[in-house]
C-alpha cells in the first residue's frame, strides 16, 4: 500500500465531491474540476473524507503500477480539492535590461529582446496580472485552480527566456535560486 495513497483526503465547506463511471468531478468556489480514475484504483466518498484504494479484482501485467497509481491518483484528487477551496499561485519575475511584459485580458505580450514580440493567450482558466515598477523587474502573476495546467503554463513563458548562469537575466520564479557561474576573469587570476 503507498503511502501517500492511505492518507485519506479531506473535503472542505464549500467543496462537493462525485464520483461517478470513473471520474472524479469536484466543485468549489473556485471553479470545478475532473479527472478520470485508473479502475485498479477504489474511489469512496464517506464522513467528509475521500479515501482510496487498490483494487486487486483488476487483473494487471504489473502490480508495482497499480501501486504507483495509488499514491498518483491520490495526489491529484487532492491536488483538485486544494485548486477549487484555495487555489494556486505563482508568481515569475523577469531580470534583464529591456525586457518587458504587459497584459490584456488573458494575452500576455513579452519584449524579450527579440526580433519580435512574443504573444501568448493563456487558456481561460488561469487569471493573469503583470506589474511593472520603475527600478524593479517586472512581475507576472499567474492564478488557476488547476495546478497541473498553472505548472504548464508557466514553464512555457520560462522557456521563452531561460536564466543564464553567468549575470542570471532571464524569466524566472520569485524566490528561485540560481546556480550562478564566474566567468572567464575569475578563470584566468
Amino acid at each position: 500500500m503507498s503511502r501517500i495513497g492511505k492518507l485519506p483526503v479531506h473535503i472542505p465547506a464549500g467543496v462537493t465531491v462525485t464520483f461517478e463511471d470513473g471520474v472524479v468531478s469536484v466543485k468549489g468556489p473556485k471553479g470545478s474540476l475532473s479527472q478520470k480514475i485508473d479502475p485498479s484504483v477504489k474511489v469512496s466518498i464517506e464522513d467528509g473524507a475521500i479515501t482510496l484504494e487498490e483494487n486487486n479484482d483488476v487483473l494487471q501485467d504489473n502490480p508495482k503500477q497499480r501501486h504507483a497509481y495509488h499514491g498518483l491518483y491520490r495526489a491529484l484528487v487532492n491536488n483538485m480539492v486544494v485548486g477549487v477551496s484555495e487555489g494556486y499561485k505563482k508568481e515569475m519575475e523577469i531580470v534583464g535590461v529591456g525586457y518587458r511584459v504587459s497584459n490584456q485580458g488573458n494575452i500576455i505580450t513579452f519584449e524579450l529582446l527579440h526580433s519580435h514580440s512574443i504573444v501568448m493567450v493563456l487558456p481561460p482558466e488561469i487569471k493573469v496580472e503583470t506589474k511593472s515598477e520603475r527600478n524593479k523587474n517586472p512581475l507576472i502573476t499567474l492564478e488557476s485552480c488547476d495546478k497541473q495546467l498553472l505548472g504548464q503554463v508557466c514553464a512555457k513563458i520560462r522557456s521563452f527566456r531561460k536564466p543564464e548562469p553567468y549575470k542570471g537575466k532571464g524569466i524566472k520564479f520569485v524566490g528561485e535560486v540560481l546556480r550562478r557561474k564566474s566567468g572567464k576573469s575569475a578563470a584566468a587570476k
